[in-house]
């Protein structure tokens, strides 16, 4: 391939990823359970195993060693939500009852897109590009009758205004830059995170009692916001075939989603929570690896997300700097991977993780729009060499379902159940120059 080619083809890749179509993806809260298709065949776990151009989005430190390359990855991401409402619903002045029954949201399929380059520059210089995202604050619960609605609502949905949902979909371009010291025994990178935030809700109309401004609280269509952080990483091998790694994300700083200036606190501020990884990889013969991975999230720390609805929702109004949020903990994921490189045709992965789901069971109500409450992934894959230089690879991935349980802070003689399982398909291609 000539050097042309070499420079056009991750900007025809980047071109192919802004026009498909929203990302959307909730494993770890609203954090991807891995990025890359290779990490996500072994349950994420890559902070101290990069193997391909995606590895930035866990350590930029690892692209030091991934060559020059480009990596294209669709995903089929499929989570399934409902929510279970039981027990005799509170009709006093200030209560807010919902219907019961078992409801089901009908959003269930989302194209996940991921594009990663990487170039290196000398024996120690790296330079990369990638494209990814979060997602999966994404319900849509239609407005079946609903008979506690009071006189003059619209007599349906989960909140007594229609339709309800939310959309919320995060996507991340992220240069990058490494440095391998040390005859490559030890390696620092820095990734510049630029990001771009879309979210819609609806069907919230009759929260507007409690907001600080009602004609933007919902049902004002899809608004954007535009932020940056970074993130830095290291990877030292300490052993022959053993490798650390630890990478963090900064807070990334999100402008303010202006048309939901009253949902959420902050005046519509929705900042994207730093994160801490720490891995380890160890090659127990030349043909098998594995990795274990330790991640944490501070959801609590952005105030549209970890702000509880109680006593928030008393003292303050939505979209105040204290108003009332998801009520979201942080939380910490275990991941464990496995790599056999059968011969030079084939390499086959396992994982499996285990992470903490971040809603308590006190915030029951909000969280009905944005059910994480994920805590086990089991994942499996395998790469195929089509030559010297091309690659297919290929992952699956199976969240068995769990549910959390609470009263509704607004109807405490009420029980909501919050349920989803989930399951992803996807398929890459890798060429090396």
């Amino acid at each position: 391939m000539n050097s042309l080619e070499k420079y056009y083809l991750p900007g025809i890749a980047i071109a192919a990823l802004i026009g498909l179509p929203s990302v959307s993806e909730a494993t770890n809260g609203y954090f991807s359970h891995g990025y890359g298709v290779r990490s996500k065949a072994m349950a994420g776990a890559s902070t101290a195993l990069p193997q391909d151009a995606i590895a930035v989005a866990v350590n930029p430190a690892g692209m030091a060693f991934v060559g020059d390359r480009l990596d294209t990855e669709v995903e089929i991401f499929s989570p399934r939500r409902k929510y279970t409402v039981t027990g005799e619903p509170s009709m006093t002045p200030g209560s807010f009852p919902l219907n019961s029954g078992v409801v089901k949201s009908d959003s269930e399929y989302f194209v996940v897109p991921t594009i990663g380059w990487s170039r290196q520059l000398d024996n120690q210089q790296t330079v990369g590009l990638a494209l990814y995202g979060n997602g999966g604050m994404n319900t849509d619960y239609v407005a079946t009758a609903n008979p506690l609605c009071p006189p003059g609502s619209a007599g349906a949905g989960t909140y007594c205004a229609g339709t309800a949902g939310v959309d919320l979909a995060q996507g991340f371009i992220v240069p990058s830059y490494a440095h391998s010291f040390a005859d490559g025994r030890f390696s620092i990178g820095i990734a510049p995170i630029f990001a771009i935030q879309r979210f819609k809700a609806r069907g919230l109309n009759a929260f507007g009692p409690f907001s600080s401004d009602p004609n933007h609280l919902s049902n004002q269509g899809y608004d954007y916001s535009f932020g940056g952080g970074v993130r830095v990483g290291a990877l030292a091998e300490a052993l022959p075939g053993l490798r650390l790694g630890v990478s963090y994300k900064s807070r990334i700083f999100m402008t303010q989603l202006e048309d939901y200036a009253g949902l959420f606190a902050g005046q519509g501020s929705f900042d994207i929570p730093e994160s801490f990884n720490f891995g380890i990889a160890w090659d127990v013969t030349d043909q098998i690896t594995t990795a274990f991975d330790v991640e944490h999230i501070r959801y609590s720390e952005v105030a549209a997300v970890g702000n509880p609805m109680l006593p928030n929702l008393l003292v303050a109004r939505l979209g105040d700097n204290n108003g009332a949020g998801f009520g979201w903990d942080d939380i910490t994921i275990f991941k464990l991977g496995a790599q056999w490189k059968q011969n030079e045709l084939w390499t086959w992965r396992a994982g499996v993780s285990y992470g903490q789901q971040p809603i308590p069971d006190s915030e029951m109500l909000f969280n009905i729009l944005a059910p994480g409450v994920q805590n086990w992934h089991v994942t499996s894959g395998f790469s195929r060499a089509l030559g010297k230089k091309d690659e297919l690879s290929f992952a699956f991935m199976y969240s068995p379902s769990n549910t959390v349980s609470g009263t509704n802070a607004l109807s405490p003689k009420q029980n909501i159940d919050l349920e989803m399982h989930q399951f992803s398909l996807q398929l890459a291609w890798s060429h090396r120059f």
